[in-house]
């Protein structure tokens, strides 16, 4: 398995554009993300970068129709089905939004969710595999990676005990069982040590303020 995973992630590349930086947040719900991304947008910001946040699914006009559908769906989808509507998303919001801001130099976008999130949702909680998402990916534009990923890992009983505090009804994903979310957290693992050179795996339980502070000593080291 792990010499067909790396011969699969030789068809990935990085924006190649001076000065320009792709940054993408993972995590299961209530981990900090949306915190997370408005924070790297003020420092990007006052270090003379134009920034671009998005997030996954959306992002487009397409992506956010495709974004209610599948987090509004009274039903189960077939994990497949899941990871097609995914990719669709992700496709048009690479097409139209991301590789078109990422051409002009000292650029930034920084994306709530991107593959990771189908490695982990899709990949291993729904059991689709690694090599079956990674392989959907080898197509131009759904093969450029990240420069930076930052992972914000939290256990289960932190997400459940911060989406409650929350008080918001549960969507399509957050209303899944603890083994569903179990799964989700070993695949978002797995991912981080498949792509050790892009993903950084931070502890988020703590204060938010601490996991800003190792995302900006980072920041300082890769973006100049």
């Amino acid at each position: 398995m792990q010499n067909s995973l790396q011969t699969l992630k030789a068809f990935y590349k990085t924006p190649e554009t001076p000065e320009s930086f792709f940054l993408s947040l993972e995590g299961i719900e209530g981990s900090g993300k949306s915190t997370q991304v408005k924070f790297i947008e003020k420092v990007l910001i006052n270090k003379g970068y134009r920034v671009l946040c998005l997030r996954e699914p959306g992002g487009t006009e397409f992506g956010e129709r495709l974004r209610e559908a599948i987090l509004r769906s009274s039903t189960p989808l077939h994990p497949l089905a899941e990871c097609h509507l995914f990719l669709a998303s992700r496709a048009q919001l690479l097409k139209e939004k991301i590789l078109p801001y990422l051409s002009q130099p000292k650029s930034v976008v920084i994306l709530d969710r991107y593959i990771d999130s189908t490695l982990a949702y899709q990949g291993q909680a729904r059991k689709l595999g690694f090599e079956t998402v990674l392989d959907l990916h080898h197509h131009n534009p759904l093969n450029l990676l990240p420069h930076r990923t930052y992972f914000l890992d939290i256990p289960l009983e932190v997400s459940w005990e911060r989406q409650k505090q929350r008080g918001q009804e549960k969507d399509y994903f957050e209303a899944e069982k603890a083994e569903f979310y179990n799964d989700l957290i070993h695949g978002y693992q797995m991912t981080a040590k498949l792509f050790p050179e892009r993903i950084l795996t931070l502890d988020a339980r703590g204060t938010v303020e601490n996991v800003s502070q190792f995302i900006q000593q980072d920041i300082e080291r890769i973006i100049k």
